[in-house]
């Protein structure tokens, strides 16, 4: 077997792709949710933004990368888990805390469950918004995105379904954020607790952004 491919095979260069593209999978969130809240701003703005954005011819072989990265992310870290789990069939008898040291939260321990459930999500999510129900825009040519994003965000199913994704996204994130930069090195018993506020800041941003909108809308209707 080649060096590189070895390398790339082992549970340190596994670690290391779920790290790289787990990093670059938040910082397409955080662009993805900037341009989400443009929705605040009215029709003209997000369906001008959004135009410019489905119209740019970029956008397909940035989309095709997004599903490389997606779905090397999820399969690396199932293979971890497996490998883990194989590694030590029986777990332990007693889960105890580790004390003010340990790594052990709600979000560190469910990572596994939490990816799982973002597979499902996360196409329903593209096939709900990117292909559905098309509404033209004044303008000729635009599509009305803004109304689409109103209809599903009308309905109380939606508005739950999307709220529990985002917060499984945050408690993905929470664990995740800090872990990746562990496995890049940036993580010494010095900056370890402040990489974790931060982990946990940026999860709590990300998903408070993106429930902010579902809510928004269903409570106050959006704006005409």
């Amino acid at each position: 077997m080649p060096p590189r491919r070895s390398f790339l095979s082992s549970t340190v260069g596994s670690k290391l792709l779920v790290a790289v593209t787990g990093l670059s999978l938040v910082g397409f969130l955080v662009m993805h949710l900037i341009g989400n809240l443009l929705v605040f701003l009215g029709p003209d703005t997000f369906n001008h933004y959004s135009h410019k954005l489905i119209s740019n011819p970029l956008v397909y072989p940035a989309e095709a990368g997004l599903v490389v990265l997606f779905l090397l992310h999820a399969w690396k870290t199932i293979q971890l888990t497996l490998s883990s789990y194989h590694a030590r069939p029986a777990g332990y008898e007693v889960k105890k805390r580790a004390g003010h040291t340990s790594r052990k939260s709600l979000a560190s321990s469910t990572m596994i469950w939490s990816g799982l459930f973002l597979l499902l999500f996360v196409p329903i999510h593209v096939k709900t918004f990117k292909f559905g129900t098309y509404y033209a825009a004044t303008e000729p040519g635009m599509r009305d995105l803004y109304r689409l994003v109103l209809d599903i965000f009308r309905n109380p199913a939606w508005v739950a379904f999307y709220v529990v994704g985002m917060i499984v996204v945050g408690l993905h994130l929470w664990h995740g954020a800090s872990s990746t930069l562990q496995t890049l090195g940036a993580d010494t018993p010095r900056a370890t607790p402040v990489i974790r506020r931060a982990g946990l800041a940026l999860a709590l941003i990300l998903a408070v952004g993106f429930i902010s909108i579902p809510l928004w809308i269903f409570i106050a209707g959006g704006r005409s």
